[in-house]
């Protein structure tokens, strides 16, 4: 089997989804993987584009170089990527505005590949509330992401955080199915586990970096199946299989289009 290559190497995700989804997972490397976000924040945006590569095999991933790479919205604008190296494509002018629809259009090896994204209203991120339990006398802290959701139902949301300087990324994604139109209830749950090297115990004193994206359902999808498939990757991190992706053609990955608010909290 093949692992899809994210763009954070030391994925690890931390909620469960929230309904199944079937997929259909394929079983087979050296295909194209894009990755690709644009924001409500300045850019340069970035796309990168490499090949993936058998579940057996190490994390190394073939940069796809000399592809045509256009980026454009539904107000017109449109502009082709520059090439950098390493398999990224940068953005120059293009900016990213809420409510707009972006195209994202690769031509790479032969084939085309073409995906789109909306990217939603933005919702305001208002703070972050620390809470506590303790479990056999170990004590696990929890950071509640203090927002309202709007009315219409259909939002959803992608939280990332990091703990302190350490690299690795942790993943919830949240829906309005049940919390339609209410102020957020639902917690992040700090890591509580440094049995490994590599794995992270949130104590007293550390700094939680929290971004809040708002995202489309297409990118909501990707993230509910990877948080499905991430039990069966090894150590929690790059998956065995691989999530339904927005990118025709049989690509892997994803293309983003979302909103972005980062707050922090020092653990007390």
């Amino acid at each position: 089997m093949k692992k899809i290559f994210l763009i954070i190497a030391a994925l690890t995700i931390t909620a469960s989804c929230e309904k199944e989804i079937d997929l259909d997972l394929e079983n087979e490397s050296g295909k194209i993987v894009i990755e690709g976000n644009i924001t409500d924040k300045a850019g340069p945006y970035i796309v990168k584009i490499t090949k993936s590569v058998s579940f057996t095999s190490a994390n190394e991933y073939p940069a796809v170089e000399g592809a045509q790479v256009t980026l454009n919205d539904n107000a017109g604008h449109s502009e082709v990527l520059q090439y950098i190296g390493n398999g990224n494509y940068k953005t120059s002018t293009i900016t990213g505005e809420p409510g707009r629809i972006y195209t994202l259009n690769v031509k790479a090896e032969g084939k085309e590949y073409i995906a789109q994204s909306t990217m939603p209203l933005p919702v305001a991120f208002e703070g972050l509330q620390q809470d506590s339990f303790v479990v056999a006398g170990e004590t696990s802290y929890t950071l509640l992401p203090v927002f309202t959701d709007p009315p219409a139902l259909g939002n959803r949301y992608l939280f990332s955080f990091t703990v302190n300087n350490n690299p690795k990324k942790f993943f919830s994604e949240f829906s309005d199915n049940v919390n339609n139109g209410l102020p957020n209830q639902r917690p992040l749950l700090l890591p509580n586990d440094d049995s490994d090297p590599g794995d992270i115990k949130v104590v007293k004193g550390d700094i939680i970096y929290v971004e809040m994206q708002c995202i489309d359902q297409n990118v909501y999808t990707f993230y509910s199946a990877l948080l499905q498939l991430s039990g069966s990757g090894p150590g929690g991190g790059i998956t065995p299989a691989n999530p339904p992706s927005n990118i025709s053609n049989g690509a892997l990955g994803y293309f983003s289009a979302h909103t972005s608010e980062k707050l922090s909290a020092v653990i007390q």
